[in-house]
């Protein structure tokens, strides 16, 4: 028992003697919590609760679920590119939902209430947005754009594109409902274009996927995500074709742009900064509704509306303008696009025109869930079945 005793009381003495302890390996003990109570993660998760609860009404909880669930990719097609890829990715399931849309002519029987609703929706259109409507016409997709998605319920991933012969990726993952924005755009033959806010440089790829676009004008205000959409430009498009005579690529103040160009542009899209609110449930890391943010995060929809206006000041007299975002937020939506348009009127002479984008919804509308009864606009939101989204997305047409 002695010997117990002793072994016990020598085995404390070493425990205790921290100068056997190199200083590099010692480790003080933190008595003060750093981990904060509540991450940006949660904090958005009770400002979507409270806002959206009451904006979506019965259908935020599926879209709560979507959204905090996995989200799906599509695969966009690079024309660049010398890898015949399709045929792979469509053995495995995909397909490409631009080239199997559904046809005018398979709509005929929901014509008629489509149009009558579309009459509704422009004589509730406030801030005197008129809505020119295309219903009874069939818009233009460009025929180059290709975007494979997985069938709706199928949540198998993409494997990542490899490098072709010439060291240019086949494809380039993103979510497939921002590929719409794009097609809504309309770009047609010798058209020049502005992409303001174009980092991180999906909705760049697609509209240089058309092939037919004369000048494309890429920017972004922030130098980080400029050089980021520099390597993906290099890793997807051949040299030739990133010359200054077809392509350039700037850093500055997408707001100031009025200022620099104006009646300049046949197209303009306008992808504003957002609270992108898929990225703010999912990730703590660069997160705006981080505490130190929330100043940044209120800024937002001027922010939003000084880029559209200066957006709309850069397109020609006839030219079009997409507005995009990837939030629910009415504020930053439909808020900011009817905001845009009194002021043009008022401050600049300009007057637009909304342009309905009812036959996107009709065309696409078996691949994505699109929020019923917007009054300006229209909306991609998360579904478990279509997890794509969110995408706000409105078309202006500037008539002088």
């Amino acid at each position: 028992m002695a010997l117990f005793m002793d072994s016990r009381l020598i085995l404390r003495r070493v425990t205790d003697l921290r100068c056997l302890t190199p200083r590099r390996h010692r480790v003080k003990e933190k008595w003060a919590a750093t981990r904060a109570k509540l991450p940006p993660t949660r904090l958005a998760l009770q400002h979507f609760d409270a806002t959206y609860g009451v904006q979506l009404g019965p259908l935020w909880p599926s879209v709560r679920v979507a959204m905090l669930s996995e989200r799906k990719y599509g695969a966009l097609l690079n024309n660049f590119s010398y890898d015949a890829v399709q045929a792979d990715l469509q053995a495995q399931g995909c397909r490409d939902f631009i080239s199997n849309r559904v046809e005018e002519e398979e709509e005929e029987e929901a014509q008629p209430h489509l149009e009558q609703k579309s009459e509704v929706e422009a004589q509730e259109s406030s801030n005197d947005v008129s809505m020119k409507m295309f219903d009874g016409q069939q818009m233009n997709l460009s025929p180059n754009i290709k975007c494979l998605v997985f069938p709706r319920g199928d949540v198998t991933r993409f494997k990542s594109a490899r490098p072709d012969t010439h060291g240019l990726l086949s494809y380039y993952l993103m979510d497939a409902a921002s590929v719409l924005p794009c097609l809504a755009l309309d770009v047609q033959e010798g058209h020049s274009v502005l992409d303001l806010c174009a980092a991180p440089g999906g909705k760049t790829l697609s509209l240089l996927q058309t092939q037919t676009i004369r000048f494309l004008c890429v920017n972004d205000m922030s130098v980080s995500r400029t050089r980021r959409l520099r390597k993906v430009l290099h890793s997807y498009v051949p040299k030739q074709f990133l010359t200054d005579e077809n392509l350039r690529v700037t850093s500055f103040d997408g707001t100031k742009w009025g200022e620099i160009e104006t009646n300049t542009f046949d197209r303009v899209l306008v992808d504003a900064p957002c609270t992108t609110d898929r990225h703010s449930l999912m990730e703590d890391d660069n997160n705006i509704f981080n505490k130190i943010r929330v100043g940044e995060r209120r800024r937002l929809p001027q922010l939003q509306l000084d880029l559209l206006l200066a957006g709309i000041q850069a397109a020609c007299p006839g030219g079009e303008i997409l507005y995009s975002t990837c939030t629910l937020s009415q504020n930053q939506n439909q808020g900011v696009v009817e905001q845009a348009v009194c002021l043009a009127r008022e401050n600049h002479g300009i007057h637009l025109q909304a342009v309905s984008l009812r036959p996107l919804i009709r065309m696409f509308r078996n691949t994505f869930h699109f929020a019923p009864d917007l009054h300006l606009g229209e909306m991609v939101i998360p579904h478990l079945a279509a997890n794509f989204g969110p995408i706000y997305m409105c078309k202006l047409k500037r008539l002088s």
